[in-house]
This record gives structure tokens, C-alpha cells and sequence, in this order.
């Protein structure tokens, strides 16, 4: 693909808010082993940069998940491609997203890990859009606030390209 992309975060910011997170989890679960829950395939890169950078005890947990609809359009009805390999129940939770954007889609999500008791769950994502939010739902933390543009890098695709970027981009 021959696609120009403008940095909007470079590597150097990234890195640097990601290790503050990673402190402020510490300091927030003070040592308790946190279950951290990843979002295929988006939250990969973030989630293992994260969390090798935490000194809290973490165990670690991937799902995929997909809407269907006429390929355009969400259906709304939520299908897991992947569920979790372990259960939540009395776990802290740390569900991990690339990027928040309307809100639907982990509104559900939420729902349904709830309904699993864990101890606490939190949402943290690296990137947020909340000018599409649909949805009444916030991150618990956030990396970075960005514009409604089309993002790629550090996880982001488009058309499954561009996620080995080391930063995020924008593509016009």
C-alpha cells in the first residue's frame, strides 16, 4: 500500500505516557495481581508495552470479538471469535482497547464481563475519540484524546496494514 501517513503521536510521546500508566496501575493496585484482558487485535502492542513496563503481579488474557451486519453497517448483535481462556470471577479486571470511539461495542462487552463477577473491572485505552461516542461511557484511563480522523500504528490497521508502525498515524 502507498498510502502517506502523518504522524499525529510519535514514538518517543508514546512511549513515555505508557510508562506512566504503567506507574499509575501500579500505584492503584499496590502490588495485587491484576488479570489484563487485550482486545484483538488492535490492543496487542499497547497491552504488551504496558505491561512489561508494570510491577504489579499481571496474568494475562485475549479477546476477539465482531459484529455483524452487511459489511458496512453493525448489526448490533455481538459475536465472540475468542473468549477468555480463564475465569474472572473475584479477579481484578483490566480490560485493554486500542482506541474508544463510539462506545457500543464495549457498552456490550462490559455488560457481559460483569455478569462474570469479576472484583473490579476497569477499562483503559490508549487512544480516545470521544466526539463519536454513542454510548454514556468513559475509560477509566486514557493515553492519549484525539480528533475524529483515521487512525493506524502501534496496533491500528487499515486493511490489516500499518499496525507495525511505531507510532500512530493519520491517513488522509
Amino acid at each position: 500500500m502507498d498510502i502517506a501517513v502523518e504522524t499525529l503521536i510519535d514514538q518517543e510521546t508514546l512511549e513515555r505516557r505508557i510508562c506512566e500508566m504503567a506507574a499509575e496501575l501500579d500505584q492503584t493496585f499496590d502490588g495485587k495481581e491484576v488479570r489484563v484482558i487485550g482486545i484483538l487485535k488492535g490492543s496487542i502492542y499497547f497491552m504488551c508495552e504496558l505491561t512489561k513496563r508494570m510491577k504489579t503481579p499481571v496474568t494475562l488474557d485475549f479477546l476477539s470479538i465482531s459484529s455483524y451486519g452487511n459489511g458496512m453497517e453493525s448489526s448490533g448483535v455481538i459475536h465472540f471469535d475468542k473468549d477468555l481462556d480463564e475465569p474472572i470471577e473475584g479477579k481484578d479486571v483490566l480490560l485493554v482497547e486500542d482506541i474508544m470511539d463510539t462506545g457500543r461495542t464495549l457498552s456490550y462487552l462490559l455488560k457481559v464481563l460483569q455478569e462474570r463477577n469479576p472484583a473490579s473491572l476497569r477499562v483503559i485505552t490508549l487512544l480516545d475519540k470521544p466526539s463519536r461516542r454513542l454510548v454514556k461511557i468513559e475509560p477509566w484511563m486514557t493515553g492519549f484524546t484525539i480528533p475524529d480522523r483515521f487512525v493506524v500504528g502501534f496496533g491500528l490497521d487499515y486493511a490489516q496494514n500499518y499496525r507495525n508502525l511505531p507510532y500512530i498515524g493519520v491517513i488522509e
